[in-house]
């Protein structure tokens, strides 16, 4: 069993947050929501509501086995706070696991790493992370295996995106 820390926090992409949160659970892993403090309801830009097990403030590396990044409006808004820019950094250094997906890749391009990494994301976002040097592929699942990240498009890539996730746990 993983354990999971996704960072989110208001306006994510529900569909990007709900379904691997479901399918790494069921799987047996356990994925904590975390955001600016503990007990604090987020919800999606369709009206999903989480609540957060923890805040930034309290989430180490060592806690945790992976990193989940859904997309929407959430990547954007957490990019601008270095504390969500240094754990994602600090994760792809340590070569532990990182999901994202759509716009969750945002996120990298302030870490000053992208150009290190084979990624997608959204198509307004491949533009951005090709011109932060990232090796962007627009592929249904991207999967870098020196940094252990996957990356998916959009919600339609879901399916394929969940299963890789789980599968790379399961490894």
């Amino acid at each position: 069993m993983a354990k999971i820390i996704a960072i989110a926090t208001d306006d994510f992409e529900d569909s990007e947050l709900t379904s691997p949160k479901e399918a790494l659970e069921a799987a047996g892993h356990v994925v904590d929501i975390v955001e600016n403090e503990a007990g604090k309801t987020i919800t999606g830009k369709h009206g999903a509501t989480f609540e957060t097990v923890k805040g930034i403030d309290n989430a180490k590396l060592s806690d945790y086995d992976a990193l989940l990044i859904p997309g929407g409006f959430s990547p954007d808004k957490l990019r601008v706070d270095e504390r969500y820019v240094k754990l994602t950094k600090e994760f792809l250094e340590a070569n532990k696991p990182v999901f994202t997906i759509c716009h969750g890749p945002q996120l990298f391009i302030q870490t000053g790493i992208s150009d290190q990494l084979t990624l997608t994301a959204y198509q307004s976002v491949q533009a951005d992370l090709k011109y932060a040097g990232a090796n962007v592929k627009d592929e249904e699942v991207v999967i870098d295996d020196k940094h252990q990240l996957i990356s998916s498009r959009t919600p339609k890539d879901l399916p394929a995106f969940n299963a890789a996730i789980v599968e790379a746990l399961n490894k």
